[in-house]
């Protein structure tokens, strides 16, 4: 019989593979890894007779104690490289200063451009590194990042060097978007059309020549860009061979998520002001709906996502961070998830796929990542709970104790805790 590389026994697993039934439990259940990829998985009492009846089947034997195995936790949707921070404009919000007048005294995006543009790559990678340790350290094994605060050829491109250095140096898998129709920079204010032009006839073909995007993003709204203007650079990202995906309705409705479902995209995300339209458009497209919660709080926005309707229409909902400097500064998907309860009416099962796998899917990983399937890579998350709806509902309390990307363990911050504070005998010496 093939020897297993791991073993984890004992173990509540929530598969999330199927939308029929909330979180796919298996009760008192094992799973087997071989070569990074999930190989086997069922329960206890159906593991072949060899690797019940004996530890030779498996390398490493993990004994999970009936906690919770799950996928790995995907963000499919961040901006975890920029350069300087915005926390003064935060004082300044509350104080009653509006965005506009913020925007006017040099802040807002332009700040952010400025900063990023004055950071090295290295300092970038360092930034990112220290954003993405937050969220690993929650069960994140899988992160989309996205460019957008450089605004000329140089700068995106170092954006997206670095966060592909970012996935070469961290463990956790790191997809990349180009996100060059993020705004207007500040040297071509006023004229949209020459900035677009110059994103597809120069930025987009650096990025491609240098393999540095997995997708192609944009921002459509009115501060931004039209769906006709993102129209011509979608259709140029398709000409290489790139996906897209797209910032739509988060202010207003220009129809952009049908757009963007026209061309077959990824997912299109925010979407507080999406109609019944594009939802069907979307549906008929398998386009994902990615709800990004954070940017609503800190924004203090009063509409939320039509969340029945995508319901009602079959459209795949995720959830993610949209870690930012600016509209939403947070780096937990955990708490992500719970505000996409609380403030978007989501289920905790909901919430959960929509971190695993509908963000798989919205990266374009679904045959992959986010869910627990015989042949999909072996990105999991260990938690010291037996409750799948505790990761959503509690806060201020990280239930994750290790995680583990194409088998491989990474150690976590409550791991580390407990050893340090307890006897080294009380650590369950299974769990390698």
């Amino acid at each position: 019989m093939k020897i297993w590389d791991h073993l984890f026994r004992n173990a509540r697993l929530a598969t999330m593979a199927s939308e029929e039934a909330p979180y796919g439990i298996l009760e008192a259940a094992s799973l087997a890894v071989h070569n990074g990829r999930i190989a086997w998985l069922g329960p206890d009492s159906q593991l072949p007779r060899e690797a019940a009846a004996k530890n030779s089947v498996a390398k490493n034997i993990v004994d999970c104690e009936g906690r919770l195995l799950t996928p790995g936790l995907i963000d499919c949707h961040s901006h975890l490289v920029f350069g300087g921070d915005r926390v003064r404009e935060f004082e300044m919000r509350l104080e009653g200063i509006s965005y506009a007048e913020i925007s006017r005294q040099g802040g807002g995006i332009v700040s952010t451009v400025k900063a990023t543009r004055q950071s090295s790559e290295d300092e970038l990678l360092e930034g990112a590194r220290r954003r993405l340790l937050c969220l690993s350290r929650e069960g994140v094994t899988s992160v989309e990042v996205k460019s957008g605060y450089g605004l000329d050829t140089a700068n995106e491109v170092k954006m997206l060097r670095a966060a592909r250095r970012l996935g070469e140096t961290m463990p956790q898998r790191v997809v990349t978007s180009f996100l060059g129709a993020h705004a207007v920079p500040p040297e071509m204010a006023g004229d949209s059309d020459a900035y677009l032009d110059l994103v597809i006839r120069e930025m987009l073909p650096a990025v491609a020549a240098e393999n540095l995007a997995d997708a192609v993003d944009a921002f459509c709204e009115h501060i931004a860009f039209s769906p006709q203007q993102i129209s011509a650079l979608f259709r140029a990202a398709i000409e290489l061979g790139l996906p897209i995906k797209l910032h739509a309705e988060q202010l207003s409705n220009l129809g952009g998520a049908a757009m963007a479902a026209g061309f077959g995209a990824l997912s299109a995300d925010h979407l507080e002001y999406l109609d019944e339209a594009g939802v069907r458009a979307m549906a008929a497209a398998g386009t994902v709906a990615v709800l990004l919660p954070g940017a609503y709080y800190f924004l203090r926005e009063t509409q939320g996502p039509p969340v029945d309707l995508l319901r009602r229409h079959g459209v795949p909902i995720a959830v993610a961070t949209d870690c930012n400097p600016g509209s939403s500064p947070m780096a937990s998907l955990l708490l992500a998830l719970n505000m996409s309860c609380i403030l978007f009416g989501l289920t905790p099962s909901e919430a959960l796929a929509g971190a695993t796998r509908n963000a798989a899917r919205a990266l374009g990983l679904g045959d992959e990542i986010g869910t627990l399937e015989v042949g999909k890579r072996a990105d999991l998350a260990l938690w010291d709970t037996d409750q799948p709806a505790a990761l959503v509902a509690t806060l201020g309390v990280n239930h994750c104790l290790r995680t583990y990307i194409d088998g491989q363990p990474v150690e976590s911050t409550l791991e580390a805790n407990a050893a340090s504070s307890k006897p080294e005998s009380t650590t369950p010496e299974s769990i390698t």
